[in-house]
Formats: structure tokens, sequence, C-alpha cells
């Protein structure tokens, strides 16, 4: 019954939440119920003196909330499968290289220069940390997680090829950084002298391409059923079951669910869709996805709010996650820069990409979640807050700041572009 009542006051605080942003305040969705939730965080803490006995139940509650699994192992199945069955799958394809590139690449040189400019740091601030632990916080703190930044940015009217990049690497990067996250803390759970280059890689590749293999399974086998019958009801619950029954068995067969989520995503959406299913079929799935995802996320970003209740700070700390924001941010711009840079096709990457692609990339609950489940002899205390503040960051200062920065970008170049024509 607990677990229930917890359910409840989740949703309910949501709804309650969303209301007030899309009554009074106006933000996007999820950043307004976060905000929302930080400033009930706040309000929490300042009734501590009066009512302290309300103070204690909301922490013991907030602390009784397992983030990690309720994000990790619940709802990132059906975030990744719900954003991925709405993708435009042709433009995914005409985007594919840059988009493979940003998810993979990208993510490997952001984890290395994080992990040790990280290493660096602690350094200055006497922390004896392990390498391997700093590269750990890289893995977990890379993957992007533009959940808002995209309806944002088109208001402010970026190509939509550019769309489709930041889009897809969303998708894509937070299964490879999952994967990645895994690696290293297998890698420093066992112990880098007990492991060979080979064992990592296999890690790597098993996760990875079993993951991408298993979504393809899934994805046809959803096609055919979904093909077979003409039944709205029947076929929801069936997508319901490849989420919920294809994330279990990718657990049981450590393969990546979060990867096979995208593919069976990609393929439901873009196979079942068109030819596998009535049009009133397609309109209900389409919907109930919809508002699944709209929901996952209300739910996800209250969460992160209220976990500030919880997380450890200290000048200390507050000085590390100050470093870490210019940090990630380095790593992000120097990740997306080289792929560029060295592109043979320059003409494939849209004129002042690479600034929206540093600015527009927020970090979200996934990284959250990670950070929880790194254990505290490999600094996990220190990561969770350091982590905290950089998505707070992220989340509030990129994600309600992107949209003005794209439209100043397009607005300097118009100006530049009349002064070129005129000179």
């Amino acid at each position: 019954m607990e677990i229930y009542n917890i359910i409840t006051v989740i949703i309910l605080l949501a709804a309650v939440f969303g209301y007030i942003n899309h009554r009074f305040i106006k933000l996007p969705g999820t950043i307004g119920i976060m905000i929302i939730s930080l400033i009930a965080s706040l309000a929490i803490i300042g009734l501590d003196n009066i009512f302290p006995q309300f103070f204690v139940d909301t922490i013991a509650a907030i602390s009784a909330i397992d983030f990690n699994t309720i994000v990790l192992k619940v709802m990132l199945s059906f975030l990744l499968f719900a954003a991925a069955i709405h993708i435009d799958v042709k433009k995914l394809r005409s985007e594919r290289k840059a988009i493979i590139t940003f998810s993979t690449i990208s993510i490997l040189i952001s984890t290395f220069i994080i992990g040790l400019l990280l290493f660096i740091t602690t350094s200055l601030f006497g922390l004896q940390v392990n390498f391997l632990y700093c590269l750990l916080f890289g893995a977990l703190i890379s993957p992007t997680d533009p959940i808002a930044v995209v309806s944002i940015l088109k208001k402010a009217k970026i190509p939509s090829s550019l769309e489709t990049k930041i889009s897809g690497e969303s998708l894509f990067n937070d299964g490879v950084g999952v994967v990645l996250f895994i690696t290293f803390y297998e890698t420093a759970k066992i112990g880098l002298q007990n492991v060979s280059v080979w064992n990592v890689i296999w890690l790597f590749l098993r996760e990875a391409g079993g993951g991408l293999l298993l979504g393809w399974l899934l994805g046809y086998l959803c096609y055919w059923a979904l093909k077979s019958i003409d039944n709205y009801v029947v076929e929801v619950m069936l997508t319901l079951a490849i989420v919920m029954g294809g994330y279990s068995l990718a657990g049981q067969l450590h393969v990546s669910g979060p990867l096979a989520m995208v593919i069976a995503g990609l393929i439901t959406g873009d196979k079942s869709m068109s030819t596998g299913m009535s049009d009133t079929t397609r309109d209900y799935l389409s919907k109930f996805w919809e508002l699944m995802d709209e929901l996952m996320n209300a739910i996800l970003f209250l969460l992160i709010g209220f976990e500030m209740l919880i997380v450890a700070f200290n000048l200390t700390l507050l000085w590390l996650g100050c470093m870490a924001i210019v940090i990630v941010l380095f790593a992000r711009l120097i990740s997306v820069s080289i792929p560029i840079i060295i592109s043979k096709n320059k003409k494939a990457f849209e004129k002042n990409a690479i600034p929206i692609l540093t600015w527009s990339a927020l970090r979200g609950g996934i990284s959250v979640a990670l950070a929880l489940a790194v254990p505290k002899y490999m600094y996990g205390n220190m990561f969770v807050s350091i982590t905290y503040i950089v998505v707070l960051f992220s989340i509030v200062v990129q994600g309600l700041t992107i949209g003005k920065f794209a439209k100043k970008l397009r607005e300097k170049d118009e100006r530049n572009e009349i002064v070129s024509a005129n000179g």
C-alpha cells in the first residue's frame, strides 16, 4: 500500500505542477515542473524549524524512492521507445553519419576529456580519486538528454537537419553512455590489473551489439504481430509488452536494454505504423505513446527537483560542481568540434552547428540515476553531488536560454548576409 501511496503522490504533484506551469509560468513543460519542484524543496527546507516532523517525513519519503531503479529499470525503456516511435526514420537515415559519430566517437572523446580534467581538478583539491573512477563520471555525464530542447529549437527556426541530428543523437547516446558506464564500472569493480583489453572490448560489444540485435528482433516480432490483427486495444498492449518484456529480457541476457528499445521503437514507428496497422490503430497508438512520453518526463523532472532534499552539499562539492560544469561544456565543445572539423563533407553540417550542439546538450535524469549507482568507495557520494549541480545548470540555464541563443546566432548570420550583399 505504501508504494501505491508514493506513486499517487508523485502523479498528483506532477499534474498539479504541470497545471501551474501551463496556466501561469508557461515555461517548457518538463523544465517548468522541475523548477516548481525545486522551489517546493526549498520551501520544505524553510519549514524545517516550524514543522520539523513534516520535514523529517518528507525526507524519509523521498529517500524511500529508489531513483536509480525507477529511472534506469522502469522509465528509461518507456522514454526511449516513446521518443523513437515518433522519429522520422527517413530524416534519421539522411543524417545517420553525423548521428552515429556524435553518439559514439563524440561520447568517447567527451568521456576521456572529462575523466582526465576531473582527475586533475580533484587532485588540486587534495582528493586521491582513481582515474578509472573519473572515467566512470565521464561516462555517466557525457550522454545528452535534450528532452525539452527540441521543441524550443523549433521556435528558434534552426534547420530541420540540425533538429534531426540533435534528436537522433539523444536517442542513441543514452544507450551508448549506459554501455560505457557499465564497461568502466565492471572494470573498476574487478580491478584494471585483472582485466585485459579484449575483455573490455568484448564487454562493450556484447552490451551494444547484443542490444541492437535484440531490438531488431523485438521490432520485427512486434511488426509481425501487429500486422496479423486489427484491434487497437490489443495492439497497444502488444507494444507495451515489447517495451516491458523486451527490457527485462535485455537485463537477463546482459545486453543493452536502452539500445534495444531505440531500435524496436524505430522499427515500430517506421514499419509497423506505416504498413502494419489501420488508421484507427495508428492514431490510438501514436497518442498513447505521446501521453506516456509526457507523463514519464513530467515524473522524471519532478523527481529530479525533489532529489535536492537528499543530495549532500558542502563548499568543496559546490566548487567541484561549478568546475565540473565548465569541464563538461568544454568536453562537449571539443567532442563535437573534432568530427565536424575533420569531416570530408563539411557542407553536411549547418552553420553554427558547433555552438548549438554544445549549448543544447542538456544532461538529465539518466546522469543522476547512473551517479546514484556508483558505490561510496568509488566516490559515489561526491559524484552524485557534482552530477546534480551539472544537471541543474544544464536544464535550468542551458534549457531556458538555448532558444534565444540559437535565435541570436541566426539573426547575426542574417545581418552579416545583408552587410555582405550591400558591400
